[in-house]
């Protein structure tokens, strides 16, 4: 109660600095400064991530440390180091504000975060560094299934409700690297050395069940139906979803693998290429076949400034598309692998050609969707909607890229980047963790479609003393924003559940 007082206090301290009312003519700036002074304190130790002890309370809800240690096992002897020691301060390095392997000296040197840990002391960068080349396929497959385990306890802690359909996207991107010693790195279609990994992901909370390592050169669909039927099998086995459906772009339209996954009951709704023949047979629907397909228009939050590009294009005389209208349509599709026909969906889409004040002929584009749910069970238009919805997994991608800092793959073994891959693919799961443990009634929810910079800003990088009692660990939050409500209550209640 005393904390919640206190809340309440500084809460309201901060309303009345901020009162938009308070608008007095000044001689000076509001920036005064003031005669700064620096001091060691003898004895309060205090951190910046305060939301760590959150997230120590998320990782010992889930069991993660155990299942890493039942599973995982790379290490011969435990001096001082577990396998679980090693994933969990390397994944919590993206979540302290760290972004690389080297960050983790400044971390074990600050006496507050070890305090904060519960730990004595936790690995250098070079022990780290390691940790990571002792891995090799079977290691990396052994820590993913240890990760999916965990995840497995926190999915069945939701409501039946938020598990009744698993979508599952599946998506490579390319991983570009300046080094010249990284062990099986290749060159891309486009040009770019590095590696080209697999994403294997949970569209309802954008969670990465798996990522696979590959070089450059690889093809997006290489080796993928193997992890897709991992991530179909965790969903069913694991997460108890009742039902399984994959979504993925042209490159997954993996039509060997159709009837297989038709008699598992596994739904897909894939993007497919534009073949000759297929275009072909669009043309040939009459006109009638089409209907037209409307997109949601989402309600203006401002005004809309003007559109200075396309001014310029206009002035200039460039060649301009802009799109007219869509429809779609629906044909049988029965591939030359598979015993089954499946639905074809078609997008049309008209586009308006200009050049100046200049009107050009339109341009008719096809666009096609290959799914085996029954029409009564989805709309051609929403088989559209529902393979676009899989474009949120770019922005997943580029979390992991740009927010986690997970694709610096930081040593030469190809293995060891993997292994490095996955550990902050755990990061960002722990985001999502957090957000299904907490209690939904207190905005815990919202952290699920946060990015992870805001995520760290708001709710884990708060400054906190750290105090011991007894046998408790106080974290006294010395900041405060809207999320100390969660952190207050939502900690303390899972923290109760666990006892």
């Amino acid at each position: 109660m005393k904390s919640k007082a206190n809340f309440a206090r500084r809460q309201s301290s901060i309303d009345q600095r901020l009162d938009p009312r308070w608008q007095p003519e000044r001689a000076e700036p509001v920036l005064e400064g003031g005669s700064v002074r620096y001091e060691v304190s003898g004895r309060t130790q205090a951190l910046g991530c305060g939301g760590v002890g959150m997230l120590q309370t998320v990782i010992e809800a889930a069991g993660l440390g155990e299942a890493i240690d039942e599973r995982l096992h790379v290490l011969k002897r435990h001096r001082p180091y577990h396998e679980s020691d090693h994933v969990l301060s390397q994944a919590l390095i993206p979540l302290s504000g760290g972004h690389c392997l080297e960050d983790l000296e400044s971390l074990r040197r600050d006496e507050a975060f070890l305090d904060a840990l519960g730990a004595r002391r936790i690995p250098d960068p070079t022990t780290a560094g390691d940790f990571l080349r002792r891995f090799d396929a079977d290691s990396v497959l052994a820590l993913q299934e240890a990760i999916n385990e965990a995840r497995s306890s926190v999915w069945r802690s939701q409501p039946r409700a938020e598990r009744r359909l698993a979508r599952i996207d599946v998506d490579g991107t390319i991983v570009e690297t300046g080094g010249r010693c990284k062990e099986r790195m290749d060159v891309s279609y486009d040009g770019r050395w590095g590696y080209g990994p697999l994403i294997v992901s949970l569209a309802n909370s954008q969670e990465v069940l798996y990522a696979v390592n590959r070089p450059a050169n690889r093809p997006s669909h290489d080796g993928a139906a193997v992890w897709i039927d991992r991530g179909v099998r965790w969903a069913r086995d694991g997460g108890g979803f009742e039902r399984v459906r994959l979504r993925g772009d042209t490159d997954f339209s993996l039509t060997e693998h159709f009837d297989r996954w038709s008699e598992q009951g596994v739904e897909f709704v894939f993007g497919i290429d534009a073949h000759p023949s297929f275009v072909r047979r669009a043309r040939e629907l009459p006109e009638e076949a089409w209907i037209p397909f409307e997109r949601p228009e989402r309600p203006p939050k401002r005004r809309r400034p003007a559109n200075v590009k396309q001014e310029v294009v206009e002035r200039r005389g460039f060649r301009d598309l802009a799109l007219e209208e869509e429809h779609v349509a629906e044909i049988e599709y029965r591939p030359r692998k598979s015993h089954r026909t499946y639905r074809m969906i078609v997008l049309r889409k008209r586009i308006r050609v200009t050049q100046g004040q200049l009107r050009l002929s339109d341009e008719i584009r096809y666009f096609f969707y290959v799914t085996n749910l029954e029409p009564d069970a989805m709309t051609p238009a929403e088989v559209v909607r529902e393979n676009n919805g899989r474009c949120h997994q770019e922005n997943l991608i580029e979390q992991i890229k740009n927010g986690v800092h997970g694709t610096r793959m930081p040593v030469a073994e190809f293995d060891a980047n993997w292994a490095y891959l996955v550990i902050a693919c755990l990061a960002w799961s722990l985001k999502a963790w957090t957000g299904l443990l907490l209690p939904p009634e207190l905005g815990a929810r919202s952290i699920l479609r946060m990015e992870f910079r805001r995520f760290l800003h708001e709710i884990v990088l708060l400054p906190a003393q750290i105090l011991r009692t007894g046998r408790q660990l106080v974290f006294r939050l010395l900041a405060i924003n809207r999320w100390v409500p969660l952190l207050l209550d939502g900690t303390h209640r899972l923290k109760h559940g666990l006892s």
